[in-house]
């Protein structure tokens, strides 16, 4: 159960995602950076209780890693789901899920030029197997034919979210083990909520009608700051630690998969045979390039923010 559980971890953490996906879609006519600000502030509301502790008695090690500290607070709390919040106001949840699958391939070119891994040929087999799977699901599951339908300046915003996942992936690697997990994420969300809520606020300002939310929208963004903001980034810290940044990435090329099964089931939309066979040749590659790391992997690191 040991050796399976970041596996188990990663896969929840995918689930998780595309519900954020799918949830930010049906809240994408709210501000971006305010429905950013919403989930962190909830998150921090939530972690504040549980984290607290932590925080208060590590301060001096907050204060002597403060550089990765915000770091890791811009990229994978603030500014990831923001920029996946503002892609989707002009792009589709499929377009922004499938662009997000490319993060196991850069994530993987970047842990070959920064961190020295060297990964098999097998490695590499499963990555570009599970890259091509999900470029199937769109590409050849659409009806309006091959490639991504309607690319726009929603994708374009997408692959720079991809870029600050990836560098949030590298950060977690090497330097979130040194902080307490959930006093770590309480600081982070602090930092995250301070930056956001200055942005959220000029938003608005821009607006020509005051901001006003149904209870359907409070629902939505209540799961947003529970479920991604909270506990998918601690499944995906705890994961990184056992298996590394790029094998953790390549769990993301899961995403397509999943983002499609739930706009079936919760849109009502057709799932095409092409987006079937597109989802097998994933989870082929997703399978083949975790079998041969838990082949050839015997001491696996220290899951991230684990100190007690």
């Amino acid at each position: 159960m040991t050796t399976l559980r970041p596996y188990l971890f990663l896969l929840l953490t995918v689930v998780i995602f595309a519900g954020n996906i799918l949830v930010g879609k049906a809240l994408s006519d709210l501000p971006p950076f305010t429905l950013s600000f919403g989930r962190v502030s909830i998150a921090l509301c939530l972690m504040l209780p549980i984290g607290a502790h932590q925080a208060r008695r590590d301060w001096p090690l907050f204060r002597r890693h403060w550089k990765p500290l915000v770091g890791l607070s811009l990229t994978g709390v603030a500014f990831f789901n923001a920029l996946i919040y503002l892609a989707l106001g002009y792009t589709s949840p499929t377009n922004v899920s499938i662009l997000e699958s490319l993060i196991p391939v850069v994530t993987l070119l970047f842990s070959v030029l920064l961190l020295g891994e060297r990964p098999r040929g097998r490695q590499w087999l499963g990555v570009v197997l599970s890259l091509a799977g999900a470029m199937a699901v769109i590409s050849l599951g659409s009806d309006s034919g091959p490639g991504l339908a309607g690319v726009n300046g929603g994708d374009a915003v997408m692959l720079l979210a991809v870029l600050i996942w990836v560098g949030y992936s590298l950060l977690v690697k090497s330097h979130m083990a040194k902080f307490p997990r959930y006093g770590g994420l309480l600081v982070m969300l602090v930092i995250a909520t301070a930056v956001m809520g200055p942005i959220a606020w000029v938003e608005n300002l821009l607006r020509p009608e005051p901001l006003t939310l149904t209870g359907e929208q409070w629902l939505g963004l209540a799961y947003l700051g529970v479920f991604p903001s909270v506990v998918a980034l601690l499944l995906y810290n705890s994961a990184i630690g056992d298996v590394g940044p790029s094998q953790a990435a390549v769990f993301l090329n899961l995403l397509p998969v999943f983002t499609m099964l739930g706009a079936w089931w919760l849109l009502g939309e057709v799932i095409l045979p092409a987006q079937i066979l597109g989802s097998l040749v994933v989870i082929a590659g997703v399978l083949l390039t975790t079998l041969r790391a838990r082949r050839t992997s015997s001491q696996p690191a220290r899951a991230p923010g684990k100190r007690s």
